[in-house]
């Protein structure tokens, strides 16, 4: 499913690894592989900032980051990264262009039962063994896929547990929307670049990243979040430390804690409170109860 043309242009990739803070590149290896996801962790959010500005305008183009090039592009410029199906694209395409065996596979993020698959992540095969890196989720270190052991990624502010469930593995992690946690399911351990483009595609309507800033990162023993006009963090011992945003914080919060910049954070439009999907029953519910009264 992977073709060379794949293969980021090689002086993108230098100043991808240079802004990561890599000065040679990594080797194909599992050490390659925990230093440059660990990098990427630390210096690449999961976010959602370019795709609100780009629906607030009503651009027909294309997604922003559904071309991994122009996503990296406005990384190196701004500092922002985008939502799974961006930043997973990225980050295939960046360990493609390194020699690692990488694939895109697909997922389900478990917010409801009986959705189709909602999430793109990174599969890289090692040495007979899989592993997932995850530009969404941020776990830091590689978690290795084990057909009858749970594995992990040991950390309080950002570690997962992995198992085989009814077929599938399941990676248990904890967003800022969900601190409990949540269910990511692996429905496909391979797919094409169409898949993903298709899926991204799918979100314009609606997605729970249309309307609210969502942003996540590591920053040194935490990880930090901007969530639905909060503040999330889970500190070095896993602790939950939440706090307000109002307009003036949100826009600190990406330039100073996520370091992007006073453009694109200037840009940003004001949150609008999330609707339910058009195929939820609170949708079906509200849009009956509207047709009473007109």
């Amino acid at each position: 499913m992977v073709t060379v043309t794949e293969a980021l242009p090689e002086k993108l990739v230098e100043r991808v690894l240079a802004k990561l803070g890599l000065s040679d590149a990594p080797e194909p290896t599992l050490h390659g592989l925990g230093t440059l996801f660990e990098a990427w962790c630390r210096g690449i959010p999961f976010d959602n900032v370019r795709k609100l500005i780009h629906i607030e305008r009503h651009d027909p183009g294309p997604l922003p980051g559904d071309d991994s090039i122009e996503f990296f592009d406005a990384w190196l410029r701004h500092g922002t990264g985008g939502t799974c199906w961006v930043t997973n694209g990225g980050l295939f395409r960046l360990l493609h262009s390194l020699g690692f065996d990488a694939v895109r596979g697909e997922g389900t993020m478990m917010i409801a039962p009986n959705i189709p698959p909602n999430h793109g992540t990174v599969i890289v095969r090692l040495d007979g063994e899989r592993y997932i890196v995850d530009g969404s989720i941020l776990q830091v270190s590689p978690l290795r896929l084990d057909e009858t052991s749970v594995t992990e990624v040991a950390n309080a502010a950002w570690g997962v547990q992995c198992a085989k469930r009814d077929g599938h593995w399941v990676i248990r992690w904890r967003p800022a929307h969900m601190t409990g946690g949540l269910d990511c399911r692996i429905d496909s351990l391979e797919v094409t670049r169409q898949t993903f483009h298709q899926r991204h595609e799918a979100t314009r309507p609606w997605s729970p990243f249309n309307y609210e800033l969502y942003a996540r990162s590591v920053r040194g023993d935490s990880m930090v979040s901007a969530c639905f006009q909060e503040r999330v963090e889970f500190d070095r011992d896993g602790q939950l430390i939440k706090s307000p945003l109002d307009e003036y914080g949100r826009a600190r919060f990406l330039i100073e804690e996520l370091g992007m910049s006073e453009e694109i954070a200037e840009a940003l439009p004001a949150d609008i409170k999330t609707p339910p999907p058009p195929w939820s029953e609170s949708a079906r519910r509200a849009a009956e109860a509207g047709s009473h009264v007109s």
